[in-house]
């Protein structure tokens, strides 16, 4: 592990590398290599350190050192012989993603987003498996790659369909666990059932909170657009259940039984989500072309290299600057790319040793550019 820098600027990438910032043909990625940048920034007043971690292996093997992540961007196999050992169909990716997904749930907090990069069918073979190990689904996202996707020899009465022009980007999150008499039970459900064992009349509930009918009509509603409370109410809540309900029922709000949670522990039980205006679930964005999309050649380098404003977008909407990005499948390093622009760390694994290779030049390269930035800046 590389020792921190107390400075403004990336760490410099401490490899063999040509004239252009690319790693040389001799330190062509082999299982088990890895490149580590750290860099440290202060944000009011506080220290925050921030990692680019990007190794050559088996994402499988890796997550154990991987800190909690508040993103996590999944695009592995498709099922559409898309690379060498990926499967020929959409039949057996859920048992493949099954052991990555159980990893994903160990280690991830009501905080964690997932964004889910599959074929349509792909994701619908897939989504059982995330649901049964508590992911949430959010919005399926779609991205339209327009017309210019369709190859000009494309013969649909050999395909006998419609021209596919898009593929899926489907959020999901981590299901915040709540138990009522020993059975799971939602935020919302949870939440008015505290209240209820209290049997302090719901109508006081504005009184705690200090509100005309928030309380009642917002967070103690029973309807399914129901409106968390803020960190700031919850406390109030649970503080005036546990001065005035039944003595015998204490502490209310409560998880472990021996105090209620706090206003900050409640604000961890949701996702991070913060929507761009006038942005919707589908993002019609042409495939990848010249400078961007990375040959090596004459020849592509990855079929269906993500653009980065796209990533971008992902991370934007649901971490902050300091948080945490997992990329497992890493392929071209997009995810720490644009981590590295955005004030996030980022651990990512790529298991094909070319592909690596190519990523590590990819962020060797990026780090060498002259830039100046702080976590504040975004």
């Amino acid at each position: 592990m590389m020792p921190p820098i107390e400075t403004d600027g990336p760490q410099p990438y401490h490899g063999s590398m040509n004239e252009g910032g690319v790693p040389s043909k001799r330190s062509c990625g082999n299982q088990g290599d890895a490149l580590r940048v750290e860099m440290e920034r202060v944000t009011d007043g506080r220290l925050d350190r921030i990692v680019i971690s990007h190794c050559c292996g088996d994402a499988i093997e890796k997550y154990r050192e991987w800190p909690s992540p508040t993103v996590i961007i999944s695009d592995g196999p498709y099922g559409v012989s898309g690379y060498n050992g990926d499967l020929h169909s959409e039949n057996g990716l859920d048992k493949w993603y099954e052991p990555h997904i159980e990893k994903w749930t160990n280690a991830s907090t009501p905080l964690t987003s997932l964004w889910f990069w599959n074929s349509e069918v792909g994701w619908a073979t897939v989504h059982p498996v995330l649901v049964k190990h508590g992911w949430e689904y959010k919005a399926c996202n779609i991205w339209d790659k327009g017309m210019g996707h369709v190859a000009g020899n494309c013969n649909t009465k050999t395909i006998r369909n419609l021209p596919v022009v898009s593929e899926v980007c489907v959020h999901y999150v981590k299901r915040a666990s709540f138990e009522i008499d020993g059975m799971p039970a939602t935020m919302q459900e949870w939440l008015i059932h505290e209240w209820k064992r209290s049997e302090i009349p719901f109508k006081q509930a504005n009184e705690a909170c200090g509100v005309v009918d928030a309380a009642t009509r917002k967070w103690m509603g029973k309807d399914r657009l129901w409106y968390m409370p803020p960190s700031d109410a919850f406390q109030k809540l649970a503080a005036y259940a546990n001065e005035n309900g039944r003595e015998d029922g204490r502490p209310y709000f409560s998880i472990d039984g021996v105090a209620p949670l706090t206003g900050e522990e409640w604000s961890k039980m949701r996702a991070k989500f913060y929507c761009p205006l006038g942005k919707t679930n589908v993002w019609s964005l042409p495939q990848l072309k010249g400078e961007e999309r990375l040959k090596e050649g004459g020849k592509v380098v990855h079929n269906n290299q993500k653009p980065l404003c796209l990533i971008k977008d992902i991370i934007s909407m649901c971490s902050d600057a300091g948080d945490v990005v997992w990329d497992p499948f890493g392929g071209l390093a997009t995810a720490a790319i644009a981590s590295i622009d955005m004030g996030r760390s980022c651990y990512s694994s790529e298991i094909d040793t070319d592909m690596f290779r190519v990523g590590r030049g990819r962020i060797a390269s990026h780090i060498k550019e002259p830039r100046q930035f702080s976590l504040g800046d975004f």
